[in-house]
């Protein structure tokens, strides 16, 4: 079976790990832990980065730093994992949501200011699937209403927003490092920022609320979200890796689309001339109406060749916690439409060819 995704773990990664375990700092203290999030940071362009156990924590974390809490709302795209409005949901506020836009997926810029409200504090454009969100005009709107831009970039590491990589654009960014990311740690996060108030709140809050000053002394209720130091050993190396790891990414997707581009049916996926997509999973849509099997078809039909491969997340509407009797057509069509084909780097060209000339077949045999 050729799966949707792997990490790619190498030398250095199994130095890194081992170097930690043997130095007896297994848990949240430990040089890999500040060296990772120094090297984080500077990647992003930004001042500060804070590692924590996992990207939906880290998205908790910022937006409890941002004081977001019960009464205020939260600007969501429709289309997206479900850790993005779950982490607003935690805090007390309420989640609302917004369509996608048809040419990068991601948040339509163009419908936020209808759903602002005087409640409204922060907004959270998510990068999808590897693809930015368009930023300028939903900062432009942020400062129009006074409200905090909070990046989820749990699927972009390394993604471009006219040259600028996403998490360093808005008030904060936050980051997934989940076994299938583009790095990984196991499980892990990262916040990103240049605002030392954030940071340093979020340090303590992630730290059971203790008194950095103060051992012991709690003088709020905190959460334990913290990064142990073998996770930071294998993100550190991961993150020296990652330039090399997205190039690979980028070449598999450029064959997806030479194979895939004449096949009628299938919409290839985006990058606008503002980005640039680290394909974290390579992602089309099928049009049922000219391929003559769809989306879940086409998955079965896969499976069934050895070929793994994913439908789009559901658009947030349709899930019981979020559910709304509002129409998001964009993100409704997008969700039933989408596939994610396998995307790890570990890909051959071999397995390329093989799963579009598996497609090509599929599509064929359907039209005969």
């Amino acid at each position: 079976m050729i799966p949707v995704a792997e990490p790619s773990i190498g030398r250095k990664e199994l130095k890194y790990v081992t170097d930690a375990v043997k130095s007896g700092w297994v848990s949240s203290i430990g040089k890999y832990i500040d060296e990772f999030e120094q090297s984080f940071a500077r990647y992003c362009g930004v001042k500060y980065a804070l590692s924590t156990s996992n990207g939906t924590v880290a998205l908790h974390l910022a937006l409890v730093s941002l004081g977001i809490g019960k009464n205020d709302e939260v600007v969501v795209p429709a289309l997206t994992f479900i850790a993005t409005a779950n982490a607003v949901t935690y805090t007390g506020a309420k989640v609302v949501l917004v369509d996608s836009h048809p040419g990068c997926w991601c948040i339509d810029p163009g419908k936020i200011e209808k759903a602002i409200t005087s409640r409204t504090k922060a907004i959270i454009p998510v990068h999808l699937y590897g693809h930015s969100a368009d930023m300028d005009p939903i900062i432009k709107i942020a400062k129009k209403y006074n409200l905090y831009v909070i990046e989820d970039a749990a699927e972009a590491h390394g993604a471009e927003y006219k040259k600028k990589k996403v998490g360093g654009i808005g008030d904060v960014g936050v980051f997934s490092f989940y076994g299938n990311k583009i790095i990984t740690t196991g499980e892990g996060g990262m916040i990103v920022t240049n605002n030392k108030k954030v940071v340093e709140k979020a340090n303590m809050l992630k730290n059971h609320g203790m008194d950095p000053q103060k051992k012991y002394w709690h003088s709020v209720v905190g959460y334990n979200y913290r990064m142990t130091n073998i996770q930071a050993a294998l993100g550190l190396a991961q993150l020296k890796r990652i330039n090399s790891l997205i190039e690979r990414r980028r070449k598999l997707a450029m064959l997806y689309n030479l194979y895939l581009s004449d096949i009628d049916g299938i919409t290839l996926p985006p990058e606008e001339s503002w980005a640039k997509n680290v394909c974290w999973l390579y992602s089309i849509l099928i049009d049922e109406s000219k391929f003559k099997v769809d989306r879940n078809g086409l998955i079965a039909k896969l499976f069934a060749k050895g070929i793994d491969s994913r439908p789009f997340f559901y658009s947030m509407h349709t899930l019981p916690p979020y559910k709304k009797n509002i129409c998001f057509p964009v993100a409704q069509r997008l969700s039933n439409e989408g596939i994610n084909l396998p995307s790890s780097p570990n890909l051959s060209i071999r397995d390329v060819e093989y799963i579009c000339h598996t497609i090509h077949q599929i599509g064929n045999h359907a039209r005969e």
